[in-house]
């Protein structure tokens, strides 16, 4: 088993545009010597019982547990808009969460978020913010884009300093466009250095 620190990059995905922005947001992370990227997902969850689909995903990434975060270096969480929210699996996950947030496990660690919608004023930017509220309650650090990532400034789909975003099309079969590929490479690459540069302050002040 590796013993490079890692990036958690946990993610919920139901049609694949927010997975291929996963991806290239571990493409970022990995870009940077000296850390790496793990890709996790949850399973959907029923309004009426207990999920009950296998302990491991048929495609894909594998389920997240507790020790994914607990252990990570930073987290990126994305998740597809549901009314200007977080979906339902990824919110029914972090809720399960409490145990880390008691013991503080992880205050001063660097996060980002990251999603995705049907349409381009499908609630893209509270779905953000909605993700940051618990890493906040975490004690995390967060981490958008800066505009010195000039496809900000350029895009005309998604992309925003909150996180990066993308724009999936009504039928949720647009691909991630030569704009959002860049940023989501970006906020992967940001993210872990400054993983790497809050894990060595750390160290010299121990």
């Amino acid at each position: 088993m590796s013993s490079q620190p890692y990036i958690l990059i946990l993610y919920y995905s139901r049609q694949g545009a927010t997975r291929a922005m996963a991806e290239r947001l571990a493409a970022g992370v990995e870009s940077v010597r000296g850390i790496e990227a793990r890709l996790r997902t949850v399973p959907p969850v029923s309004p009426t019982c207990e999920a009950v689909d296998p302990e491991i995903p048929a495609e894909g990434a594998i389920y997240a547990d507790l020790d994914d975060l607990r252990h990570c270096a930073g987290l990126a969480l994305g998740s597809p808009t549901r009314f200007g929210n977080m979906a339902a699996p990824l919110k029914y996950f972090i809720d399960t969460t409490s145990e880390l947030w008691l013991g503080g496990a992880l205050i001063d660690r660097p996060a980002t978020a990251f999603t995705s919608t049907s349409s381009l004023h499908g609630g893209q930017e509270t779905t953000l913010i909605s993700m940051l509220l618990p890493l906040l309650h975490h004690g995390m650090v967060y981490a958008g884009l800066p505009y010195s990532e000039v496809e900000l400034m350029e895009t005309q789909a998604g992309g925003t300093p909150y996180g990066t975003s993308h724009l999936a099309g009504k039928r949720s079969d647009r691909p991630l466009d030569e704009h959002e590929r860049r940023l989501a490479f970006a906020q992967g690459k940001r993210l872990a250095r400054l993983a790497l540069a809050l894990d060595r302050h750390d160290e010299e002040n121990a």
